[in-house]
């Protein structure tokens, strides 16, 4: 019998065990997910105290994602997920909130009427904008940065003002140091088909726009909801929970795997599927080792607040900021969670939550503050935007250091110099996660799918 070991219960490795299930139904195969937290998830953690559901990871998933729903009915979670509510996203720029004009997509317009829209970029900025218009792309490809592409052929004061805050929160990093490739990489497509990365965007309008009132989507009860599914209906798999794995030792075409209880496993195949930074201390290989080492990471604090006030005290359809240059506050942004998510709130209490991201210039000082420090400063930092002075009744805290990979220039070349190695030095070992392969949960689903693949034809072909 085969013996398959999977290490990380998060999104990745748990639809690697769901899609290798599907496909090797019938045969006998052994398989073992190990998972050093309590509950499964990784970074995708839903929390519930006082009526409130709290995601003090990713709070939600990209509806569009091809991966996204096959996987929902194959665990029959139709009738389970609800969608975000939608309306505007301000950026609090020089201590006050501007709306982001409703036809943009990353800050970017997607015509004409939303750049002139835009209270966050002046009419000299506008006008370095409409470049786009004409400027040819002779020099950009998807291995290009995203920053001085945008920059390039929409201006610096966009790309500044309005595109940077809204980019650089989703990818927590420096958008001159991250490809298009790793961000959004139909941009170079659009420009270079339609002339125009603004018509670009206007001619595909329609799957932006009627997408848009379901572009995001979670569970009734949170995220949390998916993972209790994966667990009810993996029926075959051996769920070690609160387990680490010590050591991999690498014997001929296997494994053995040997976990922090003293167990150890023979596996015919292994899935790391967990950050670089693991793998890189479990695999005995100083070439592994040194390109691992180069793969970047970020961090990100969160404060969730409720309140026993009503949503309405917020801007009327408002969801939420992203803070751009104003010294009046610290957070680099603040969801309105209750507003966005009307299922995270039972009573229809106001719930924020107020994010802390290593790109701030302050991040270094906000890290050594202790929760209940922290906690004050959200408070303050809601209290100076939202003019928001009661005192919370709920806070919960959540730290994620080094937790978020960042996608630098070199990346994609990284990923294919591992590739590589792993394929001829390493057979049995398999390496997946959002380390590499994307870091959307629909990307983390679909490198889970083509993990399960590799492995079924490697299994069938032995």
């Amino acid at each position: 019998m085969k013996t398959v070991v999977v290490v990380g219960g998060g999104i990745t490795g748990l639809s690697t065990l769901h899609y290798l299930a599907r496909q090797m139904k019938g045969q006998e195969i052994r398989y073992v997910l190990v998972e050093k937290e309590a509950t499964l998830g990784g970074k995708m953690a839903t929390h519930y105290e006082d009526d409130f559901v709290m995601e003090l990871g990713a709070d939600s998933i990209v509806a569009r994602h091809r991966s996204v729903a096959p996987l929902i009915e194959e665990l029959q979670l139709q009738d389970r997920v609800v969608y975000n509510h939608t309306g505007v996203s301000y950026i609090y720029r020089h201590n006050e909130l501007h709306a982001i004009p409703l036809e943009s997509m990353y800050g970017i317009p997607m015509n004409l009427e939303a750049l002139q829209q835009s209270t966050l970029v002046s009419e000299e900025g506008k006008q370095v904008a409409l470049r786009d218009l004409t400027l040819l792309n002779e020099k950009f490809t998807a291995e290009s940065s995203v920053g001085e592409f945008l920059e390039y052929f929409l201006g610096k004061e966009m790309v500044t003002n309005q595109i940077a805050p809204v980019l650089s929160g989703i990818y927590s990093g420096d958008l001159y140091k991250l490809t298009l490739a790793s961000t959004i990489p139909y941009l170079v497509e659009y420009k270079n088909k339609y002339g125009s990365i603004i018509k670009g965007f206007e001619a595909n309008k329609a799957q932006y726009v009627n997408r848009s009132n379901n572009k995001f989507l979670s569970f009734k009860n949170g995220l949390r909801e998916l993972f209790d599914r994966f667990e009810e209906t993996l029926e075959h798999v051996t769920f070690l929970k609160q387990t680490a794995v010590t050591d991999i030792e690498e014997i001929g075409q296997q494994a053995i795997v040997t976990l922090n209880n003293g167990e150890r496993i023979e596996a015919d195949i292994v899935v790391l599927a967990t950050p670089a930074y693991t793998a890189q201390q479990l695999i005995k290989d100083e070439h592994v080792t040194s390109i691992l080492e180069q793969f970047k990471t970020s961090s990100i604090m969160t404060v969730y607040l409720g309140y026993d006030i009503q949503n309405d005290a917020l801007p009327a359809e408002g969801t939420g900021f992203i803070v751009s240059d104003s010294d009046a506050v610290s957070c680099d942004a603040c969801t309105w969670t209750s507003a966005k998510w009307p299922n995270t709130s039972a009573k229809g209490k106001l719930l924020l939550r107020v994010f802390y991201k290593k790109t701030n210039p302050k991040f270094e000082q906000i890290l050594r503050l202790t929760d209940e420090e922290l906690t004050q400063l959200a408070i303050k930092d809601v209290a100076t935007s939202l003019n928001i002075q009661d005192a919370p009744t709920t806070v919960t805290v959540a730290k994620w250091p080094n937790q978020m990979p960042v996608y630098h220039l070199g990346h994609s070349k990284l990923v294919t110099q591992l590739e590589e190695v792993m394929e001829t030095a390493h057979p049995s070992i398999l390496l997946a996660g959002c380390s590499y392969y994307g870091v959307g949960i629909g990307l983390c689903i679909e490198n889970g799918k083509t993990v399960a693949e590799r492995i079924t034809k490697k299994i069938s072909n032995d």
